[in-house]
């Protein structure tokens, strides 16, 4: 299916007395791989300030955006208090998380986002391998809004493990950790909070969270084509904690530690395609900044 063309403690911390010297002295390759993981960070800023404020990055920082275009598809959500009040405190996080990247490097334009739930219904069709009447829409209740953020709070954290081992910069390397901190943290607070309701079926359709959630895993694997970098909620007890359990709130490899995957293998998927050189899916002209670019400017190999 060719996705692609219809078709994750805040850390506000302000470096400064590091900034020169990340500028000056960090290899490119530190900057490059921080701004492609920055294009991450913007999806899921602007999907959460939609959703709880109905309005984007646009009108919270706009001088974070870069000049870059304002994303598509974006509206607020219709969520119960509790996690309208948890998915606001991620969505400001995600406002420091922006600002912390722009204290230590030039950071990048935002690219152009899709965040419509027309393409979250794409993903859905895609991971279910039918159509659903009527389409997914993330926006509708607090469940389809947490299904959806699990979608797109992959990204970032996975890409910041991908990343770690490749940076070469002190100052580079504590902002990664502080942000990888905050994102596996908003990550575990979502896989929780579906995981209590694993068994639910989604509003309108015969699936389960379970089926969905997995599904989308298995999904990413496709599209990524490195291997498991993701599982679902559930897995079988052999693949789960030691080998002993089918639960799987918190995504690990056999040693429990957390899949990373270098910015070939997300942008496969966050392309929808599988293809890291044909834009498309949540970032509809490509991602922003040299690595993501070379992609696009380069043929397939």
């Amino acid at each position: 299916m060719a996705l692609h063309a219809t078709v994750v403690m805040l850390a506000s911390l302000v470096f400064s007395g590091f900034v020169n010297v990340a500028q000056s002295q960090a290899p490119n390759t530190d900057v490059d791989l921080l701004n492609l993981v920055q294009n991450m960070e913007f999806l899921t800023a602007e999907y959460l300030l939609y959703g709880v404020t109905g309005l984007g990055l646009d009108a919270i920082a706009p001088e974070l955006a870069q000049g870059g275009p304002p994303p598509v598809g974006g509206r607020l959500a219709f969520l119960d208090p509790f996690l309208k009040d948890v998915y606001f405190q991620f969505a400001l996080q995600k406002v420091g998380h922006l600002r912390a990247i722009r204290s230590v490097a030039p950071g990048i334009p935002r690219p152009l986002l899709n965040i419509s739930k027309n393409l979250f219904a794409d993903f859905v069709d895609a991971t279910l391998g039918r159509r659903l009447v009527p389409r997914f829409d993330p926006y509708a209740n607090s469940l389809n809004y947490a299904l959806g953020f699990y979608g797109v709070s992959y990204f970032a954290p996975t890409g910041y493990v991908g990343i770690s081992p490749e940076l070469q910069n002190s100052t580079f390397k504590r902002l990664t950790a502080g942000l990888m901190g905050v994102e596996f943290g908003q990550e575990a607070v979502t896989r929780s909070y579906l995981y209590e309701r694993r068994n639910h079926l989604i509003a309108s359709y015969n699936v389960t969270v379970t089926e969905l959630t997995n599904g989308l895993a298995d999904l990413r694997n496709t599209l990524g084509g490195v291997g498991t970098i993701s599982e679902g909620l559930v897995v079988p007890p052999s693949e789960g904690a030691e080998g002993r359990v089918s639960g799987n709130v918190l995504a690990g490899n056999n040693d429990s530690l957390a899949y990373g995957a270098l910015p070939r293998a997300l942008l496969r998927i966050l392309y929808g395609g599988g293809d890291e050189h044909v834009p498309g899916a949540f970032y509809p002209k490509g991602a922003n900044g040299r690595i993501a670019q070379s992609y696009l400017n380069s043929p397939m190999s």
